[in-house]
């Protein structure tokens, strides 16, 4: 059984997880107002003592600045460190995105706990990582049911890479153990709801304080799993003979294969935001390299990511022919990184075949250290990079725009 890649491109509505937090204290509400007449700066200067002072919707805001780079400089170092403030707080939204921050850095240990707790509370992202560690079993126990149920809410949340995934398992996953995946939906729609409910309260304070209370958390509000609604679940048919538990085939040792989950699972969250933020040009959750910036407050950087494989999987789309540029671009798409070059040639003769946009460029074959990044240029500029990348995700195909 094949060991996936948990390649998010997750191109959908951020919900409340790219929205400014709704503050109660006057100066983050002038800081939100600015913000939406699209003055950057202004907001940051309304956010910045506040979130100094403490107040949790302020931290959360400032971070979403620091991740966008709108009013300062990229800088996703001072992203998690507002994120983490925010989140040691209570504040749900930041927790949520801190945990796919650090899955991002591939610091995966350490986001692994937040990204539980957000699936928990019926996060779609979340929950789309977790169900691929349980179908591969290196994150999480090895549960194909669950790994089925979880990709299946968000898949039904309109996570529109959960929905090509829930059809991949239906031919890897056998048909007792999606049914029963089927079966837990209500109950994990119950415990969302019930997590919700416990994770709010929990960070409500007492109402005896002399501090200014904290400006109420907005949490994602996930719609009932409805089946057919994006997805139509497979038919009950008669079940296939079982098979005993050691006859069944196990999953490749990392040995066999360049840690498929790693490089993936970065991509993943990188992918997981990047669509809807260009839509709406609000906060959301999109990850790239941030540029040199001011001191405030420090974090560690995050390591590199490490190799990965991703099999494409073909979709319609209109040709973009490479345009000559003299080599005067910056903008590449990146579309893996491979422990073994051949690999990476060999997934692009693939993406070649079924894709005219990929068959009119030509491959870049970045060797780093033992690692061999796979990416293609001839860019006018990075709103055409980004659509080519836009029309490779559809497919499922992990696709990152990169500057040189």
């Amino acid at each position: 059984m094949p060991h996936f890649r948990t390649a998010v491109s997750l191109a959908l509505p951020l919900l409340a997880a790219s929205m400014l937090a709704a503050p109660a204290h006057a100066d983050v509400k002038d800081g939100v107002d600015a913000w939406q007449r699209g003055d950057y700066q202004g907001a940051v200067a309304e956010w910045r003592p506040a979130a100094l002072a403490g107040d949790a919707d302020a931290q959360f805001n400032l971070g979403q600045a620091y991740k966008l780079g709108r009013g300062v400089p990229t800088d996703l170092a001072q992203a998690e460190a507002w994120y983490r403030r925010a989140a040691k707080q209570g504040h749900l939204q930041a927790e949520d995105n801190l945990g796919l921050v650090l899955f991002t850095a591939n610091r995966r240990d350490e986001a692994m706990p937040f990204i539980t707790r957000s699936a928990e509370r019926g996060e779609p992202r979340a929950q789309y990582v977790l169900g691929t560690a349980h179908f591969n079993g290196d994150l999480a126990p090895r549960d194909l049911a669950r790994a089925y149920a979880l990709t299946k809410r968000a898949s039904d949340a309109g996570l529109g890479i959960a929905s090509a995934r829930l059809a991949q398992l239906d031919s890897l996953i056998p048909l007792e153990q999606r049914q029963r995946g089927l079966a837990m939906l209500p109950e994990i729609e119950k415990s969302e709801a019930r997590a919700r409910l416990a994770a709010v309260t929990a960070s409500t304070p007492a109402p005896a304080s002399s501090a200014a209370p904290p400006s109420p958390i907005k949490t994602a509000s996930l719609p009932a799993s409805v089946p057919g609604a994006s997805y139509t679940p497979p038919p009950v048919l008669a079940l296939p003979p079982r098979v005993p538990p050691e006859k069944q085939q196990p999953l490749p040792h990392a040995t066999t294969m360049p840690t498929p989950a790693a490089q993936a699972a970065t991509i993943a969250a990188v992918e997981a935001t990047a669509a809807a933020d260009a839509a709406k040009g609000k906060p959301g959750t999109t990850y790239a390299p941030p540029p040199a910036s001011e001191k405030q407050p420090p974090a560690a950087a995050a390591p590199k990511p490490k190799p990965a494989n991703n099999a494409p999987i073909a979709v319609r789309e209109t040709p973009t022919p490479a345009r000559p540029t003299g080599g005067n671009s910056p903008w590449r798409a990146q579309l893996g990184a491979f422990g073994v070059e051949a690999n990476a040639r060999n997934l692009w003769a693939s993406l070649g075949k079924k894709h005219p946009a990929v068959a009119a460029r030509q491959p870049i074959y970045l060797k780093t250290g033992k690692v061999t990044r796979l990416q293609t240029g001839g860019f006018a500029n990075k709103g055409e990079a980004n659509n080519f990348c836009a029309a490779l995700s559809k497919s499922g195909q992990a696709c990152l725009v990169v500057d040189k």
